[in-house]
């Protein structure tokens, strides 16, 4: 396992799913976490969990979408925790779903700011800052959507291609700094999200049976993998948990 006595991570949408797996699994694993999203009830009973079992742990209502937002999030965990060595740029939305000839502009719109805004500005707040350190790795949650084209999901397919590009480019530039940023690819998980993708009745994911949807833990899990010196291997690229190579890694059972 993962040793990350001292580190401080940053997880954006840790409220629930993936974000608060990973929140509770770091912790766990010794690194200061700092929760964030736009929820400050969610993340107050998060925080306490943490704490109770002996972690560190600090929240930050944040809208990833807005940089200044985004850029307060980052002082508090400089300023409390005294370093940044983990960004989990994990905030997401795929609601709603529908064509794009029956699409809302505006509710389109607000996927992309923060499905790729977010990522944007989590990046340009960490880099400086991890540059400065000379290390630092940058967890970016990714889609096999990036690569597919669904029905009803063109703002969330469009917004995690953008978001692979992302990742590559943030590690070509950012690599000799002794940053890495990769990219991770779940699958379905278990989640809030799966959960509107059943309701939405659309494209053959929403129809996919409960049991064939991977646990947030598990991502978690492959999180903290990539937090390590193998994630260095999958900079600028994605690792995927859609893969029995990737579950191997970690121990989980395959495909």
């Amino acid at each position: 396992m993962t040793d990350l006595t001292g580190k401080t991570a940053i997880i954006t949408g840790a409220s629930r799913g993936i974000g608060a797996a990973a929140a509770h699994h770091l912790a766990k694993l010794g690194a200061n976490v700092v929760l964030a999203a736009r929820s400050q009830s969610a993340l107050s009973e998060l925080t306490q969990s943490i704490l109770d079992d002996g972690g560190a742990a600090r929240l930050q209502v944040c809208d990833v979408s807005d940089p200044a937002s985004v850029e307060a999030l980052f002082k508090t965990a400089t300023d409390t925790f005294g370093s940044l060595d983990i960004l989990v740029n994990n905030a997401g939305l795929i609601d709603p779903i529908t064509t794009l000839a029956d699409s809302d502009p505006a509710a389109w719109s607000k996927v992309l700011d923060v499905n790729i805004k977010g990522v944007y500005h989590g990046l340009r707040f960490a880099l400086p800052v991890m540059r400065a350190q000379g290390a630092g790795t940058i967890i970016n949650i990714s889609s096999g959507a990036a690569n597919s084209f669904l029905e009803g999901w063109s703002h969330y397919c469009a917004s995690k291609a953008a978001v692979v590009r992302l990742t590559g480019i943030a590690h070509k530039e950012n690599a000799d700094a002794g940053v890495t940023v990769v990219g991770l690819s779940p699958g379905t998980v278990a989640t809030d999200m799966m959960a509107t993708i059943r309701a939405s009745g659309i494209n053959p994911v929403s129809q996919l049976a409960p049991d064939a949807h991977i646990p947030a833990e598990w991502v978690a899990q492959a999180i903290a993998y990539l937090c390590g010196p193998d994630g260095k291997t999958h900079a600028g690229q994605d690792f995927s948990l859609k893969t029995n190579e990737g579950r191997a890694v970690l121990g989980l059972p395959p495909v």
